[in-house]
C-alpha cells in the first residue's frame, strides 16, 4: 500500500480522473490496475471490441472515493474539483456508500465532452515526466501551439496520440485564428461550439466529396504530410486519423464567413434579396467562400450540393 501524500501529483487541468489515477500509479512505480484495487468498482472499465481498456475511460468517485484521492496525490480536494471536469459528477447511488470509497466506470464523453490525448512534450514540461496524459478538450482546441502537434481524439482503438503539424503551419495558424472567432462569435450573440459544429459538417461535407475534385491539391498535401511524409498504401485508414486535422484550416475560415456581416448580405442576396428564389449555381456567396478558402473553383460546386449543410443554413 503506498503513503498517501508521500509523491505530490499535481492534476492538469481538464485532465479525466481515470488519467490523474494512472500517472499517480506511475509515480509510485505501480501498474494502474494494482493502485485502482483500491477502490470497490461497482462495473467493469469500458473497453474495445478487440479487448483493452479504451484510452478514454472515467471513473466516477463517491465522497470517500474522492477524499482517498487526494490523499493519494497529496492535492487538496477544492484544487482537484477545479481541475477534474468528473469530480463531481459522482451518481446518487454512488453518495449512498457511506464510509467506502466507490468507483463507476463511464467513458469521458458521456461525462464531460469530447476527450483526446495530452500533448506528452507539455505534460513533461508541467510535470518532469513525458507520460501520457488524458484530458477534456474540445475539437476547436486541438493544436498545441507550442509543439506543432494535432492531438486525438482518445476514444479511438489506435495508437497514435498525436500528428506532427510542423510541416503544416497553416494548421498551427488557424488554431491561433480561432480565438479571434470565438470571440466574434460571443460578439454576434452565438455559440461558438454552433458555429464550429456547422463549419465543421460543412468541411466534413467536402472532404467526403474531395475523391472527385481533381482541382483539390491542398488537402493530398496536408494528408500526406500528417501521415510522415506518404500515406502510401494505407491512405483510407490516413484519411479517418488525419481528416480533422487536415481540414482544420477550411473550418476555421468557414467559421469566419459564417460570422461575416458582409458574407451574409449576400446570402440574402443570392435568396432573392426578400423575393425567395432558389440559389443559384453562381451564386455570390459561394463564389466569395470559395476565394476565401484559396479555391476560386469551389464556389459552384458548393451552391449545387443541395443535401449538404452549408445550403441547409444558407436556405
Amino acid at each position: 500500500m503506498i503513503h498517501p501524500g508521500l509523491l505530490r501529483t499535481a492534476p492538469l487541468q481538464g485532465e479525466t480522473t481515470s488519467s490523474l489515477i494512472c500517472r499517480i500509479a506511475g509515480r509510485y512505480g505501480m501498474e494502474a490496475k494494482v493502485l485502482r484495487a483500491c477502490w470497490k468498482w461497482r462495473n467493469y472499465p469500458p473497453g474495445h471490441e478487440g479487448g483493452g481498456m479504451r484510452a478514454d475511460a472515467e471513473v466516477l468517485l463517491s465522497t470517500a472515493g474522492r477524499r482517498l484521492l487526494a490523499g493519494m496525490c497529496g492535492v487538496e480536494e477544492d484544487v482537484l474539483a477545479r481541475a477534474l471536469p468528473s469530480w463531481g459528477e459522482a451518481e446518487a447511488k454512488l453518495r449512498a456508500e457511506a464510509g467506502d470509497p466507490v468507483g463507476l466506470w463511464r467513458t469521458g464523453g458521456a461525462v464531460a465532452g469530447p476527450v483526446a490525448f495530452g500533448c506528452r512534450l507539455c505534460t513533461a514540461r508541467r510535470t518532469g515526466a513525458a507520460v501520457r496524459a488524458v484530458r477534456y478538450t474540445p475539437r476547436w482546441e486541438r493544436v498545441c501551439v507550442r509543439h506543432g502537434r494535432w492531438l486525438l481524439d482518445a476514444d479511438a482503438n489506435q495508437q497514435l496520440e498525436h500528428l506532427d503539424l510542423r510541416g503544416l503551419p497553416e494548421v498551427v495558424a488557424a488554431q491561433r485564428r480561432w480565438a479571434s472567432v470565438s470571440r466574434r462569435a460571443l460578439r454576434a450573440g452565438t455559440e461558438p461550439e454552433r458555429v464550429f459544429a456547422l463549419a465543421q459538417a460543412v468541411a466534413a461535407r467536402w472532404w467526403e466529396q474531395a475523391y472527385g475534385w481533381e482541382r483539390e491539391t491542398i488537402w493530398p498535401r496536408r494528408l500526406h504530410q500528417v501521415a510522415g511524409g506518404d500515406a502510401g498504401g494505407d491512405l483510407e485508414r490516413w484519411r479517418i486519423v488525419g481528416r480533422d486535422a487536415v481540414v482544420f484550416p477550411e473550418v476555421v475560415a468557414a467559421a469566419e464567413a459564417l460570422l461575416d456581416p458582409a458574407m451574409a448580405q449576400l446570402v440574402w442576396v443570392d435568396s432573392g434579396a426578400g423575393r425567395p428564389r432558389a440559389l443559384p449555381a453562381d451564386g455570390m456567396f459561394c463564389r466569395r467562400l470559395g476565394e476565401r478558402l484559396g479555391r476560386e473553383w469551389l464556389g459552384p460546386l458548393a451552391a449545387t450540393d443541395h443535401g449538404g449543410p452549408l445550403i441547409a443554413w444558407m436556405g
